[in-house]
């Protein structure tokens, strides 16, 4: 297994615990400590495994249950590419599903900056409607 695709399955991986027991340790222990995180929807970018922590754990909460399946991985050197659709149910118990595609960018065997793109509105519209 190639360094990027070991990155991957390392993040696809801790995704998973973070989905299934809300452990968020495992997704920060990824990110480098000059990492930038933030997705479409964040107003904000978080640093750093502590700012990749805040951001996790607010997004996990967001949710349910949730569980991610992953359509399509695209590995080079220093970036993969994530096509996915979660599923699961808001916080009140109304299901949901959405899609899109995380970017990691990645040195020295650790997140460098990680951005997902998806359509807000619709995901807003599952969870507050």
């Amino acid at each position: 297994m190639s360094q990027e695709q070991g990155m991957a399955e390392r993040f696809i991986g801790a995704l998973a615990q973070l989905e299934e027991g809300r452990d968020v340790e495992p997704l920060v222990a990824t990110y480098a400590d000059d990492a930038e995180v933030g997705n479409i929807n964040a107003p904000e970018h978080f640093h750093g495994p502590d700012g990749a922590r805040h951001f996790w754990t607010e997004y996990r909460g967001t949710f349910g249950e949730m569980k991610s399946e992953f359509r399509n991985v695209i590995a080079t050197p220093d970036r993969v590419a994530l096509e996915w659709t979660t599923r699961g149910t808001s916080v009140d118990g109304k299901p949901i599903e959405y899609e899109g595609v995380s970017i990691l960018e990645m040195a020295d065997e650790k997140i460098t900056r990680f951005r997902a793109y998806f359509d807000p509105s619709a995901l807003g519209r599952q969870i507050g409607g």
